[in-house]
């Protein structure tokens, strides 16, 4: 290694000679929305994924115990309950994963003091190109239901391994996550800050529909949608779906990774999936002696699908004005045509009036200028 090198690639470069991958060929992947970012390795005729999370990217994570005071004082990670650069969540969360028969990523090394992993590379079949190239959507989607029905088996376990707890979604949690909608969306969409009326009504009205569907019952991936799995057709049953990007694990609701898959920020699914696809989670459910009322069911989707297109409305929005990525921008209509969707519930009477009085839909589908 050249004396002039930054230190994080000298780090880099010593984690990988420990490993006995310092001499492999390295390929940087496209980058997403986070800090990290993965580089494909190739060693003779083996490859791997190094998974490089700098250790001081992001703000820290709270304690289990820590009041919702406690986490508030520590960021918006600690409140949203976000695993930041953690990467020693990322090896507990595929342990685990792998331990109940799902294909999540095998790890080979980890560096959990610097932020490196080196794990199994799951290939190119990611589901969003499968599906550009032609695949069958009905049937990689249902795999994907099946592989959720699959990982759903079991109630959330109260901690991934002995040094990491699995949190859960609370209230406190979903409502760090719709408050986004008003500190980043509102002043960018409507080009005026939100009032503290807004903000206040917005927030109290959440509260209200949470505090009845914030239910950690079962493992939650929190990003269970086509850019997060791969299709791998030579496993078998569950296996089939590989998974990535799960370190924010959460314990939470039935429906919230089942609306992360049919309401996907970046793909357009239409109805008529839509309903093919819970149709058919609730018919495997019941088959697999896991059923549930299916009105109550259907209730919670909709406050959890809301809950979660606001979060993302108020991401995409913040991704643009603090980190400077405009591309986010150009999925905020489809986000908001679920969303509108999703209000229609009965169940969120309240804050479906909000919105509407709030966020004209003259606003909401307006493109927002870069500038």
């Amino acid at each position: 290694m050249n004396k002039t090198a930054p230190p994080r690639q000298e780090a880099m470069a010593s984690f990988l000679r420990r490993a006995s991958w310092g001499t492999a060929k390295q390929a940087p992947l496209p980058g997403d929305a986070s800090t990290r970012r993965y580089i494909r390795l190739q060693q003779s005729d083996r490859t791997l994924l190094l998974m490089d999370q700098p250790q001081n990217a992001e703000a820290p994570v709270a304690a289990v115990t820590a009041t919702p005071d406690e986490r508030r004082a520590l960021g918006y990670n600690a409140m949203a309950r976000l695993a930041g650069a953690d990467c020693g969540r990322f090896v507990a969360v595929a342990n685990y994963l792998r331990g109940r028969g799902l294909a999540a990523p095998e790890i080979h090394a980890c560096d959990e003091r610097e932020g490196f992993v080196l794990l199994e590379d799951l290939g190119s079949g990611l589901y969003v190109d499968e599906l550009a190239k032609g695949a069958d959507e009905t049937a990689l989607y249902g795999a994907a239901i099946d592989a959720l029905v699959a990982l759903q088996a079991e109630p959330a376990p109260k901690a991934l391994n002995a040094a990491k707890p699995l949190f859960a979604y609370d209230e406190t949690a979903m409502l760090a996550e719709t408050d986004l909608m008003t500190d980043w969306y509102i002043p960018l969409a409507l080009n005026r800050p939100v009032t503290g009326d807004e903000k206040d009504q917005h927030h109290t009205l959440w509260r209200e529909v949470l505090s009845r569907y914030a239910n950690p019952t079962v493992f939650v991936h929190r990003d269970y949608h086509v850019h997060n799995l791969f299709w791998l057709p030579s496993r078998k049953g569950a296996a089939r779906v590989g998974l990535i990007d799960f370190q924010d694990a959460l314990a939470g609701g039935n429906a919230y990774d089942l609306i992360s898959l049919l309401e996907d920020a970046r793909r357009e699914v239409s109805p008529a999936l839509s309903e093919a696809m819970t149709a058919r989670y609730l018919a495997r459910r019941k088959a697999e002696g896991m059923g549930v009322d299916e009105a109550p069911f259907r209730a919670e989707a909709a406050v959890l699908a809301a809950q979660r297109n606001a979060k993302i409305i108020g991401i995409f929005a913040r991704l643009w004005k603090r980190d400077s990525k405009p591309r986010y921008l150009g999925y905020i209509p489809r986000v908001w045509g679920y969303m509108e969707r999703d209000l229609a519930h009965p169940a969120l009477t309240k804050l479906k009036a909000w919105y509407d009085r709030t966020i004209p839909r003259e606003a909401r589908i307006k493109p927002i200028e870069v500038k």
